[in-house]
């Protein structure tokens, strides 16, 4: 299904210096939007274009958040493409960049100075820990910056730290500068003014860990590591079962563990132990709290056990593998091109999901399961020719 509806940001013009993650994840989302996204790219294009080649021959994050967008080759350090690249900019809505701290200024290209010179342009600068000469020495790679804000520190098992499986905190950069975006593209709307915006991994993962911080400065220090377990509720985890299948519950208050233990374990002495009375006290006695839990599930299967707690409303979870979300019920997917024209069926955003979803109430059809979107990934300088030539010296608005 095409989008028959005008998309929110069409007509809009997007620049965007870019690599890897953060930055191409936020103008994604904008070129699903309807706006023009121009991709400049170095020799040898986006290092992210080598991360795999697990997209039917392309790099599976290049094909996820390239989608649809223009790709230039040019090199701003010379002076020809420097004015090339000025006199996109001259044209353009929103500037994005998440290259080194200063590398663009070092270059004559300041994002300060070209807001300044032009009054209606949203600039947003990408980086990994700000632009602060302090932590100009610290490289800003996903997995870096989960350890430096402390992820990992409240990740993986008791005895050994986690890494985040995805690239969170580059995705939520990318998420933040999305939203910092549409919330000034409303202000100029109103003002005819653009912004200077900046977002940093570091900043975006240490809100996250707000909860953790609390904790740390104002009561009894950070949760430990606990697992597939909730630091600070209990039963909120994962219980196997006598197959050895693990199932994930949630217990949020009184009413809910008195069901469990009700409906579910048939355990009135459970329900009554002092030791288990109340989330607290759950807490603190959480290890007598799983063997009593084990004991209890060990001559269930995992099928009798989740039809129990769906019998009486408990909250359950499988701990499924990536396979299994490809068969998961609640998945839809959207069929996307990479680079060499080859078709992909991916999980679909929940933006474009929207955008098509509205489309085909204002069309009066069905939203179908898997949905089109008709754009691909383009190839490293594909549209450099056809760009140069748009923007070339003399050439009219």
């Amino acid at each position: 299904m095409s989008l028959s509806s005008p998309l929110p940001l069409e007509g809009l013009l997007v620049v965007t210096i870019e690599q890897a993650v953060a930055a191409p994840l936020c103008t994604s989302r904008l070129c699903a939007a309807g706006a023009r996204v121009i991709k400049i790219e170095r020799e040898g294009g986006d290092f992210a274009r080598a991360y795999d080649t697990a997209a039917c021959g392309e790099s599976s994050y290049f094909s996820w958040i390239n989608q649809g967008k223009e790709s230039i080759v040019l090199d701003f350090k010379t002076d020809d493409d420097k004015a090339l690249l000025e006199r996109i900019i001259a044209k353009a809505d929103i500037l994005v960049q998440n290259l080194s701290p200063g590398a663009l200024a070092r270059a004559g290209l300041d994002p300060a100075r070209l807001q300044a010179s032009l009054p209606s342009l949203i600039t947003c600068d990408i980086s990994g820990y700000g632009d602060d000469e302090s932590v100009a020495d610290l490289r800003a790679y996903d997995l870096l910056v989960q350890a430096e804000a402390g992820l990992l520190e409240v990740s993986g098992a008791p005895d050994e730290p986690g890494r985040i499986g995805i690239s969170i905190c580059d995705i939520g950069a990318g998420m933040t500068a999305h939203a910092a975006i549409l919330e000034a593209l409303i202000a100029r709307s109103v003002s005819g003014r653009g912004r200077q915006l900046k977002i940093s991994l570091f900043d975006v993962a240490a809100e996250w860990m707000t909860v953790p911080f609390v904790h740390q400065q104002y009561g009894k220090g950070a949760p430990k590591r606990v697992g597939l377990h909730h630091p600070s509720i209990a039963p909120y985890g994962a219980y196997s079962t006598g197959d050895n299948i693990r199932t994930l519950i949630s217990i949020q208050n009184e009413r809910e563990w008195q069901r469990l233990c009700d409906s579910v374990f048939a355990s009135a002495t459970l329900s009554n132990d002092s030791r288990f009375v109340s989330n607290n006290q759950r807490v603190a006695n959480r290890v007598a709290l799983d063997e009593e839990i084990s004991r209890i599930l060990s001559p269930m299967d995992a099928a009798e056990f989740r039809h129990k707690l769906g019998q009486a409303n408990i909250a359950y979870g499988a701990i499924n593998t990536t396979a299994e979300l490809v068969e998961h019920r609640a998945l839809t997917t959207t069929e996307l091109t990479n680079s060499q024209g080859k078709t992909m069926s991916l999980p679909i955003s929940p933006q474009l999901k929207n955008l098509q979803a509205f489309a085909a109430l204002q069309s009066a059809e069905k939203n179908p399961q898997t949905t089109k979107h008709a754009s691909r990934s383009p190839a490293c300088g594909e549209h450099t020719e056809s760009v140069r030539d748009e923007f070339k010296q003399g050439s009219s608005d």
